[in-house]
């Protein structure tokens, strides 16, 4: 199995900071990519932020310029910089990981979600 986990979700006026942090562990074999989904109220999930394993990364266009994602080297762990954040960003965040689990299985493993609300 594979446990994934958030951290650093809150509240934050517009035009302010966080930074979202995502670790996963247990029977991993070999992580394929590590990124970021949002979903706001009444509206479907929508992909924020990818990086791979070789460190290619790909943005939505609405986060572009403003959001980083990056991945240590060596670490399944993944973190997603928010920078100058807008009401629309207001969403529940989830971190989902591509892992092998044996040399030939593998799936997305998606964490419980962490609150990001900004105000107006």
């Amino acid at each position: 199995q594979v446990q994934v986990v958030e951290s650093g979700g809150g509240l934050v006026q517009d035009g302010g900071s966080l930074r979202l942090s995502c670790a996963a562990s247990g029977s991993i074999f070999h992580v394929v990519s590590m990124g970021w989904y949002r979903q706001a109220p009444g509206k479907q999930r929508e992909s924020v932020a990818i990086i791979t394993s070789g460190h290619s990364t790909d943005y939505a266009d609405s986060v572009k310029g403003r959001f980083t994602i990056s991945r240590p080297n060596a670490k399944n762990t993944v973190y997603l910089q928010m920078n100058d954040l807008k009401p629309e960003d207001t969403a529940a965040y989830y971190c989902v990981v591509r892992a092998y689990t044996t040399v030939r299985d593998w799936d997305d493993y998606w964490g419980q979600g962490t609150q990001v609300t900004v105000s107006s």
